[in-house]
């Protein structure tokens, strides 16, 4: 009877561990959303208020610490390629959270199967 004791603790510790380490990635996962979505708002913003500008208008586009001035039209693609750039992270990060919450269920559902193995013996 000890030896399933030793079994079932370590099995729980294992199990608690990894739900540390998937409530610590799930946060992360989030975090890494709202940063991508905070950038693909910010560059619609700007794409929409550049929009308004006459064609005619200077842009600088910001590289490093220097500023070059660009074409409007350089300008609204870089800004389109930002927005799908950031639809692409996002989609990878809730991806990678459905994953860790899928894993997480799947530990929990494994250790359930061994505490009833554990109690029909």
């Amino acid at each position: 009877m000890a030896k399933v004791d030793m079994e079932l603790k370590r099995a729980f510790a294992e199990l608690q561990q990894k739900q540390v380490e998937t409530a610590q990635k799930l946060r992360i996962a989030d975090m890494q959303i709202e940063n991508s979505k905070r950038q693909k708002l910010l560059a619609a913003i700007t794409e929409r208020e550049i929009s308004t500008l006459d064609e005619g208008t200077r842009m600088y586009e910001s590289i490093g610490r220097m500023f070059f001035l660009t074409p409007a039209s350089k300008v609204k693609e870089n800004l389109q390629a930002k927005q799908t750039s950031a639809d692409e992270k996002i989609k990878v990060h809730e991806n990678n959270k459905v994953y860790l919450e899928t894993s997480l269920k799947e530990a929990a559902n494994n250790l359930r199967e061994l505490v009833q193995l554990k109690k029909d013996s």
